[in-house]
């Protein structure tokens, strides 16, 4: 196999049907079927401008969008090669997101606590 450039994804997930067992080395040929970004002011523009139509064009079925800063969480699901919003969702929200919809998720357990105001 050549190596080959790839945008790599901060997490990736994959559908156990799918890869029912991890390679034995850093390749994954099968394409995730769910990829979180985790943006920062360096990144944020390159997740969205060129890995996300990337990950659309190899047709991976959810993103999710993670911002520490402004403490949310956008969710995506790709529609036709277009991503469609699933959500925004921010501060404490517990949520139940495509694909873990299974899963209630604490928002709030993510973030940095936020430094108490003195008066």
């Amino acid at each position: 196999m050549r190596n080959v450039e790839v945008a790599v994804p901060d997490l990736a997930g994959w559908r156990r049907e799918r890869m029912p067992y991890l390679p034995e080395d850093q390749r994954f040929e099968v394409v995730p079927d769910w990829i979180c970004e985790i943006s920062s002011p360096s990144t944020a523009n390159r997740d969205r401008e060129i890995k996300m139509p990337l990950y659309a064009h190899y047709e991976v079925q959810y993103i999710w969008l993670i911002d520490p800063a402004k403490r949310m969480l956008e969710a995506y699901r790709l529609d036709a090669g277009a991503w469609i919003e699933i959500g925004r969702f921010a501060d404490t929200d517990q949520v139940a997101v495509p694909p873990f919809e299974a899963v209630s998720l604490d928002l709030g357990a993510l973030w940095e606590p936020r430094r108490p105001v003195l008066v």
